[in-house]
């Protein structure tokens, strides 16, 4: 009995739990199965619990950008629906990982995923759970919670659209290095495949890339790209060298609001079991 381990721990032999790589046929379904509950969820009336969404859903905050302008932290997935129509996601990877028990091993599934709207937005979600469609459906809730907007420059002369990275920028995790080099016109993106993807949904158009470590790795090769494009925005270039004007941020400016429609959380909660 003791030398027995149940058949959904995986076992004590064979890898990851007899699994192999069906993993190939728990995607497909899992993928599948949550797109189809995300549907179902959205009919649901969103009921924001943070003051930026109470804000944004009553019209006070009218772009994205005024959120990033005063580096407010967004908690709520259903801001970023709100602001983003047009955003594609897609499962960078699905990979078994183990935890040794007394039983045996217990396989949880970790997805990877990149979301963005080829327009200058890009995020970056990564979550662990026991099932692949679960792993998927909470990696594009990190995925929108993390999206950052992209700054787009140009490799030689201003003409035309932003098409490249403003400068070189570099970005790091675990072993691995990546750089971004600006590309001219017409270069396309040079670069590996996981790099490719973000910068594509980033919506930049030619660039060169390095890339060193362990780049194997495709969870942290991901993360060091997003850190990198992460960074656009974090050069104080010559063209930014404007007299700064403050302004109010949107808890100061709509104070007084946020004061007279503020409820309990206890009366929140009571409203969704009402519906």
């Amino acid at each position: 009995m003791a030398d027995q381990a149940p058949a959904d721990r995986g076992g004590f032999r064979g890898g990851f739990g007899g699994r192999g790589r069906g993993g190939g046929r728990g995607r497909g379904r899992g993928r599948g199965r949550g797109r189809g509950g995300r549907g179902g969820k959205e009919d649901k009336e969103w009921v924001p619990v943070t003051k930026l969404g109470r804000l944004v859903k009553e019209g006070k905050i009218k772009s994205l950008e005024d959120i990033y302008l005063f580096s407010l932290p967004i908690k709520e997935f259903e801001i970023i629906d709100h602001f983003l129509k047009d955003l594609k996601d897609e499962v960078l990877k699905i990979m078994p990982v183990q935890k040794q028990t007394r039983a045996g091993q217990r396989t949880r599934f970790k997805a990877f995923v990149a979301i963005g709207d080829y327009k200058g937005h890009v995020g970056l979600g990564v979550k662990c759970s026991k099932e692949v469609a679960t792993a998927i459906r909470g990696a594009i809730i990190l995925a929108k919670l993390s999206i950052v907007p992209v700054r787009r420059g140009f490799w030689g002369n201003k003409i035309g659209q932003p098409h490249t990275v403003p400068s070189k920028v570099t970005g790091k995790c675990g072993s691995i290095w990546v750089r971004l080099i600006p590309a001219p016109r017409g270069t396309g993106i040079v670069s590996a495949p996981v790099p490719k993807k973000l910068l594509q949904m980033a919506g930049i158009e030619d660039c060169y890339t390095s890339a060193r470590g362990s780049t194997g790795t495709l969870g942290n090769f991901a993360k060091a790209t997003y850190a990198a494009i992460c960074k656009t925005y974090s050069f104080l270039t010559p063209d930014l060298w404007k007299e700064t004007v403050f302004q109010k941020s949107p808890y100061q400016e709509h104070t007084d609001f946020l004061a007279k429609h503020h409820k309990p959380l206890g009366y929140q909660r009571q409203e969704q079991k009402q519906y």
